[in-house]
């Protein structure tokens, strides 16, 4: 309907903001000015301790600095009443004296329908619970008695009976006046094929009324007694009142304890609500015979900003769990989302509780996933990623998960959490089947185990300790300096850099905070390393002297430098490691084919390797100058020339023979 023009002005010039806010919570006395009408308290949209929700009644506006709800009175009754608009100017209406305009003739019609429609499911309500009590309703009594369901909680929950007849609630409704139509239109019979009296919707079966937020009774659900039917439960069809993709069960309850700070908790079903009703858990909503809806899930967040998901544990649970997540990424925002707790094999939150009691459920509840956790578990669980396609595959599969969600902060969040997960996958495989450590040579024979022999200028550094190839820890150190000095080059650089497989554990470390923090920036990134490893772990890599000439840091406004420096020391790093890995590979056949082909080889490595070398900046007491010009280790030098010297013998003994 139309309101007149000046309606809504009036209606709030009449409303305290700060009266209609009032009714659902705690103003906090010390910081509220009620004289100013400068209100403050703990947000009703979302669960907090501080008082960050603020109202200025002279303005008529309220805004939570906490989750950014912000609105008027219509909106806020609207928000934490769960009405329409016109509903909620009604209630204002009513509140403020002012009486409504005249409504629509087809609107008032639908409005008093819907009213009478509520009357008759309150009558159905009475008749079920009626027969409940009777001779027909024991067995359903016993049955509820074993669920632990005994007389009080039946009167809490209005559980009544549908006899096993084909119109006992279609006649006593009769009896009392209700017209067919309605019967019909509330749900509560179909009409007949064969030309007979309609018959009841619900028959054999215990039922549990359904209520909208404001306490009607907009449907039921019915379970059935016998254990051979076809349906064990059956929900209202829909009708005027009742949308089951809209609504909840429990939804009103659930709400006023959530907003006494009772967690908002997530069930499949009828009697797990109940049961976790009874056994203290208030804040439980169910969905009512289907998968997790976008409207639910708004419903949801208006009662609480992160409800916790409990779904069974067998496959149709985890199922269902997964079905929620695709239903929620693009809905995602800013102190909105979901958690997950999923039970133990083979139970519901019903069978939980009977077998361990409260605290088990609570334990698991405290212990609810975040949402991210179990989107990463539905796309690696039970998958190998042994090879570069596979993890690829991973990695295209993942961003367009992630694409899904709207909020770019969010989505921003959500890749840097999956890069945290990946890089603890790959890392661990990493470390459990591949990267072995890389072997040394010295002068004359092969000795994969042996360490270099320490130099004098290195011998009271760290990188002798290590026992790592002291060349390759001095590129490390500076590609991992100029890292946390400009963090912001890591995306040009991610792939090379997270493949690099590190000498020493202080490096290992190093690496893993650079990957995890660097697009939080140098700050951040430092604080973490400083928290995480200590701030020896930094001392130590800034004070070695190749690290302070480095242009990179010597120079650290200058990106340019940065980058140029970052691309040199990896591409040298990775053309030295492949140089010996090919020496390596060829020194295993020399015994069986020694020949002019595997000679080249050698002298091939060698020669990548004499290019690979930095050409300037060396300690001159490791290096020696190759016949190009170019630095060489002296060690590693000498071995190369040894082992081409030992082919070559056995080559011209072969030959000889």
């Amino acid at each position: 309907m139309s309101l007149p023009p000046g309606f809504l002005d009036e209606l709030r010039t009449r409303t305290s903001l700060s009266q209609v806010v009032g009714r659902k919570v705690m103003w906090d006395q010390r910081k509220s000015n009620q004289g100013k009408g400068d209100m403050w308290s703990p947000c009703p949209f979302h669960q907090e301790k501080t008082a960050s929700f603020h109202v200025d009644d002279r303005k008529g506006y309220y805004y939570c600095f906490g989750c950014h709800a912000k609105g008027d009175a219509i909106s806020f009754v609207r928000e934490t009443e769960n009405v329409g608009f016109m509903e909620a100017i009604e209630i204002l209406a009513q509140e403020a004296g002012m009486q409504m305009p005249a409504r629509d003739p087809k609107a008032q019609e639908k409005a008093d329908r819907r009213t009478q429609l509520a009357e008759v499911m309150e009558q159905a309500v009475q008749h079920f619970r009626l027969q409940l009590k009777t001779g027909a309703g024991a067995a359903a009594r016993d049955y509820l008695a074993g669920r632990g369901l005994g007389d009080p909680a039946q009167e809490r929950w209005e559980i009544g009976f549908a006899p096993d007849a084909w119109q006992g609630l279609w006649d006593a409704l009769k009896a009392k006046g209700v017209e067919d139509d309605l019967i019909l239109g509330a749900g509560l019979a179909k009409p007949s094929q064969k030309g007979g009296k309609p018959y009841d919707t619900f028959r054999g079966r215990i039922m549990f009324p359904i209520r909208d937020a404001r306490g009607r009774c907009i449907a039921f659900g019915g379970r059935a007694m016998d254990p051979n039917d076809n349906a064990k439960y059956l929900n209202s069809p829909e009708t005027e009142l009742f949308d089951k993709g809209r609504s909840l069960f429990n939804h009103g309850p659930a709400r006023e304890a959530a907003g006494k700070g009772k967690s908002l908790v997530v069930a499949e079903g009828y009697m797990d609500v109940i049961a976790l009703a009874e056994a203290g858990f208030t804040a439980a909503v169910a969905p009512l015979g289907t998968a997790i809806t976008e409207d639910q899930l708004r419903l949801m967040w208006r009662i609480a900003s992160e409800p916790i998901i409990a779904l069974d544990g067998d496959t149709a649970g985890l199922r269902a769990a997964m079905r929620v997540i695709d239903t929620a990424l693009p809905l995602l925002e800013a102190g909105q989302s979901l958690r997950f707790a999923i039970m133990p094999e083979g139970l519901d939150p019903d069978d939980l509780l009977k077998a361990q009691g409260p605290d088990a459920m609570q334990a698991l509840l405290d212990q609810a996933m975040p949402m991210v956790q179990l989107l990463w578990r539905r796309e690696t669980e039970g998958k190998v990623f042994d090879s570069p396609e596979r993890k690829a595959a991973l990695d295209r599969d993942l961003r367009q998960v992630i694409a899904r969600i709207a909020d770019p902060s969010i989505r921003g969040h959500y890749g840097q959490a999956i890069k945290d997960l990946r890089w603890d996958l790959f890392r661990a495989n990493r470390g459990q089947g591949g990267g072995a450590r890389q072997t040394r040579f010295q002068p004359g024979k092969w000795n994969k185990n042996a360490p270099l022999p320490p130099q004098q200028a290195t011998k009271a550094s760290m990188l002798v300790a290590a026992g790592a190839d002291v060349q390759d820890v001095l590129r490390e150190a500076v590609i991992l300096a100029t890292l946390i000095t400009h963090p912001d080059k890591l995306d040009l650089f991610e792939a090379s850099f997270e493949r690099l497989d590190m000498s020493t554990p202080d490096h290992r470390t190093l690496q893993g905070f650079i990957l995890r923090y660097a697009h939080d920036g140098a700050e951040v990134l430092r604080a973490k390393i400083e928290a995480g490893a200590g701030s020896q772990t930094l001392e130590k890599l800034f004070s070695l002297s190749h690290v302070q000439i480095t242009p990179a840091i010597r120079i650290q406004d200058d990106a340019e430098i940065a980058a140029m420096c970052l691309a040199e020391e990896l591409a040298k790093l990775e053309a030295t490691r492949g140089a010996r890995r090919e020496t390596h590979e060829a020194e295993h056949d020399i015994e069986a084919m020694a020949d002019e082909g595997l000679t080249w080889r050698l002298s091939q490595a060698a020669e990548a390797r004499n290019r690979a070398v930095r050409s300037e900046g060396e300690d001159k007491a490791v290096f020696d100058i190759a016949d190009n010009g170019a630095l060489v280790d002296r060690e590693e030098r000498s071995a190369l020339d040894a082992l081409l010297e030992q082919i070559e013998t056995t080559r011209k003994g072969q030959k000889g023979h």
